[in-house]
């Protein structure tokens, strides 16, 4: 087997759970083959560049061979191997992800307490007029 669709490799090489989804985010220019955008049926051989993203993580391999078949993980990771430069940067975004501020924690003013709102009816009551300051 000399090259195979690029769909089909990214399917065998568990990148992407079915050859659908595969297909789709190629679809969605995603996945660069030598720097050029693939369309499904691109064929992909040994030596090639392959650049995806799978979500907020892009990824960088080289193609070291090729299956028609899903196996085992273990197997899969023998079809390629991730660059330097991507490992790096992966790892910098999840240490950057691991490092950001809890977004809940930015909420300065939320549902109001039992005491907040007794309080709010405390003062309502007080007014007689929703008009008045």
């Amino acid at each position: 087997m000399n090259s195979l669709r690029i769909d089909k490799w990214l399917w065998a090489a568990r990148f992407y759970k079915t050859r659908s989804l595969a297909s789709d985010e190629i679809g969605k220019n995603r996945v660069q083959i030598n720097g050029q955008d693939a369309k499904p049926s691109k064929e992909v051989k040994p030596g090639d560049t392959v650049r995806l993203r799978q979500g907020a993580v892009e990824r960088t391999v080289m193609v070291l061979a090729l299956s028609g078949v899903r196996g085992p993980a273990p197997v899969a990771q023998l079809l390629y191997s991730e660059t330097q430069e991507s490992i790096e940067a992966r790892q910098k975004a999840a240490e950057q992800h691991r490092l950001a501020r809890e977004p809940a924690l930015s909420i300065e003013q939320g549902r109001p307490t039992k005491r907040d709102r007794r309080q709010m009816e405390r003062t309502w009551n007080d007014r007689w007029s929703a008009g008045m300051d």
